[in-house]
């Protein structure tokens, strides 16, 4: 089936699915289909140059756009590597954790190793030792919404 579509389209039938894998790209999450989609023009192109030729079937094509997915998978996967910079916001999402090593007043004490204290705008549970209500901690690790607290040290 595969044979009798390239050879009744010829090199456009590289050009077509080409063109549908990156459609494609949109709507699927990744930078992946790009790189097989531009392995298929690839195909397409090479189909067109050498399409008198006997040698450059479809038994030559599928080996070669497969060598060619391959390949451009790798030199994308490079590619991308390079231009891979560190956020300028690591903990954007991460609100806890970007809460670690702040210190509080609790709010409402450590009682039973969980209280809530009060940073800016916000009251989080925490959990740690038993601790009175307006007690300075320091907060150590996130889990979820929790926060892990230990006893600040006065300054």
């Amino acid at each position: 089936m595969v044979a009798r579509v390239i050879e009744e389209l010829g090199p456009w039938a590289w050009w077509v699915l080409g063109l549908v894998l990156l459609a494609a790209e949109i709507l699927v999450p990744g930078v992946f289909l790009v790189w097989i989609g531009m392995a298929a023009i690839l195909t397409g192109a090479l189909a067109l140059i050498f399409w008198n030729a006997d040698v450059f079937g479809w038994h030559v094509q599928l080996p070669l756009f497969a060598i060619l997915s391959i390949a451009s998978v790798l030199v994308g996967r490079r590619l991308l590597a390079r231009f891979d910079h560190a956020s300028d916001a690591p903990m954007l999402n991460q609100r806890g954790r970007s809460l670690i090593g702040r210190t509080a007043i609790l709010e409402e004490p450590i009682a039973e190793g969980r209280g809530r204290i009060r940073l800016g705008d916000t009251t989080w549970p925490v959990s740690g030792p038993d601790l009175p209500t307006g007690a300075r901690v320091r907060v150590t690790s996130a889990d979820g919404q929790w926060l892990r607290v230990e006893e600040a040290p006065v300054a």
